[in-house]
Protein backbone atom coordinates (compact mmCIF):
# COMPACT_ATOMS: atom_id res chain seq x y z
CA UNK A 1 0.00 0.00 0.00
CA UNK A 2 1.51 3.39 -0.95
CA UNK A 3 2.01 5.89 1.83
CA UNK A 4 0.56 9.37 1.68
CA UNK A 5 2.53 12.60 2.06
CA UNK A 6 2.24 14.11 5.54
CA UNK A 7 2.27 17.88 6.08
CA UNK A 8 2.33 19.79 9.35
CA UNK A 9 -0.41 22.12 10.59
CA UNK A 10 1.14 25.34 11.85
CA UNK A 11 -1.56 28.03 11.73
CA UNK A 12 -3.78 28.68 14.72
CA UNK A 13 -6.78 29.00 12.39
CA UNK A 14 -6.30 25.39 11.25
CA UNK A 15 -6.28 24.15 14.85
CA UNK A 16 -9.41 26.20 15.64
CA UNK A 17 -11.15 24.84 12.52
CA UNK A 18 -10.58 21.28 13.71
CA UNK A 19 -12.30 22.04 17.03
CA UNK A 20 -15.62 21.78 15.18
CA UNK A 21 -14.69 18.47 13.53
CA UNK A 22 -15.05 14.90 14.73
CA UNK A 23 -13.12 13.84 17.82
CA UNK A 24 -12.46 10.75 19.83
CA UNK A 25 -10.68 10.36 23.16
CA UNK A 26 -8.55 7.34 24.03
CA UNK A 27 -6.35 6.86 27.13
CA UNK A 28 -3.21 8.54 25.72
CA UNK A 29 -4.65 11.25 23.49
CA UNK A 30 -7.59 12.97 21.85
CA UNK A 31 -7.81 12.83 18.05
CA UNK A 32 -9.58 15.56 16.13
CA UNK A 33 -10.34 15.14 12.42
CA UNK A 34 -11.91 17.23 9.69
CA UNK A 35 -11.66 17.16 5.89
CA UNK A 36 -9.01 19.45 4.42
CA UNK A 37 -10.53 22.65 2.99
CA UNK A 38 -10.13 23.38 -0.69
CA UNK A 39 -7.99 26.43 -1.31
CA UNK A 40 -4.41 27.65 -1.48
CA UNK A 41 -3.48 26.33 1.99
CA UNK A 42 -5.45 23.09 1.78
CA UNK A 43 -3.44 20.53 -0.13
CA UNK A 44 -6.49 18.32 -0.61
CA UNK A 45 -4.66 15.12 -1.58
CA UNK A 46 -2.34 14.54 1.38
CA UNK A 47 -2.66 14.33 5.14
CA UNK A 48 -1.99 17.19 7.51
CA UNK A 49 -1.04 16.65 11.17
CA UNK A 50 -0.98 18.97 14.15
CA UNK A 51 0.20 18.21 17.68
CA UNK A 52 -0.86 19.85 20.93
CA UNK A 53 0.77 19.23 24.31
CA UNK A 54 -0.39 21.59 27.06
CA UNK A 55 1.37 22.66 30.23
CA UNK A 56 -0.92 20.32 32.19
CA UNK A 57 1.26 17.46 30.91
CA UNK A 58 4.44 18.73 32.60
CA UNK A 59 7.44 20.99 32.19
CA UNK A 60 9.09 21.74 28.83
CA UNK A 61 11.28 18.64 28.90
CA UNK A 62 8.30 16.34 29.48
CA UNK A 63 6.13 18.14 26.90
CA UNK A 64 8.84 17.86 24.24
CA UNK A 65 9.33 14.16 24.97
CA UNK A 66 5.58 13.55 24.67
CA UNK A 67 5.48 15.59 21.43
CA UNK A 68 8.32 13.52 19.94
CA UNK A 69 6.63 10.25 20.91
CA UNK A 70 3.28 11.37 19.45
CA UNK A 71 4.92 12.55 16.23
CA UNK A 72 6.83 9.28 15.81
CA UNK A 73 3.72 7.18 16.43
CA UNK A 74 1.63 9.32 14.08
CA UNK A 75 4.25 9.09 11.32
CA UNK A 76 4.00 5.30 11.52
CA UNK A 77 0.21 5.06 11.72
CA UNK A 78 -1.29 7.96 9.73
CA UNK A 79 0.21 7.24 6.28
CA UNK A 80 -1.23 3.71 6.47
CA UNK A 81 -4.51 4.22 8.36
CA UNK A 82 -5.33 7.87 7.64
CA UNK A 83 -7.55 8.96 4.77
CA UNK A 84 -6.35 11.36 2.08
CA UNK A 85 -7.74 14.88 2.20
CA UNK A 86 -8.12 15.02 5.99
CA UNK A 87 -6.52 17.08 8.74
CA UNK A 88 -5.72 15.51 12.10
CA UNK A 89 -4.77 17.01 15.46
CA UNK A 90 -3.42 14.87 18.29
CA UNK A 91 -3.90 16.36 21.75
CA UNK A 92 -1.82 14.65 24.43
CA UNK A 93 -3.55 13.54 27.60
CA UNK A 94 -1.87 13.10 30.98
CA UNK A 95 -1.39 9.38 30.39
CA UNK A 96 0.64 9.87 27.20
CA UNK A 97 3.88 10.44 29.09
CA UNK A 98 3.97 7.00 30.72
CA UNK A 99 2.01 5.10 28.05
CA UNK A 100 3.81 2.29 26.26
CA UNK A 101 4.77 3.21 22.67
CA UNK A 102 2.87 0.25 21.17
CA UNK A 103 -0.20 1.22 23.21
CA UNK A 104 0.15 4.82 21.98
CA UNK A 105 0.16 3.59 18.37
CA UNK A 106 -2.85 1.42 19.16
CA UNK A 107 -4.63 4.45 20.61
CA UNK A 108 -4.09 6.39 17.39
CA UNK A 109 -5.32 3.46 15.26
CA UNK A 110 -8.43 3.00 17.42
CA UNK A 111 -9.24 6.71 17.34
CA UNK A 112 -8.78 6.81 13.55
CA UNK A 113 -11.19 3.91 13.10
CA UNK A 114 -13.71 5.67 15.30
CA UNK A 115 -13.61 9.14 13.72
CA UNK A 116 -13.85 7.69 10.20
CA UNK A 117 -16.82 5.48 11.11
CA UNK A 118 -19.99 6.76 9.41
CA UNK A 119 -22.15 8.79 11.74
CA UNK A 120 -25.47 7.23 12.68
CA UNK A 121 -28.49 9.34 11.79
CA UNK A 122 -30.89 9.45 14.72
CA UNK A 123 -34.35 10.89 14.25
Amino acid sequence: MPTLPLQTLRKRSDFLRLNSGRRWAVPGLVLQMKPTPDGPDGAGAGLRLGLTVTKKIGNAVVRNRVRRRLRAAALEVLPVSGQPGHDYVLIARAGAQLRDYAALKGDIEAALRRVHRPQSKTS
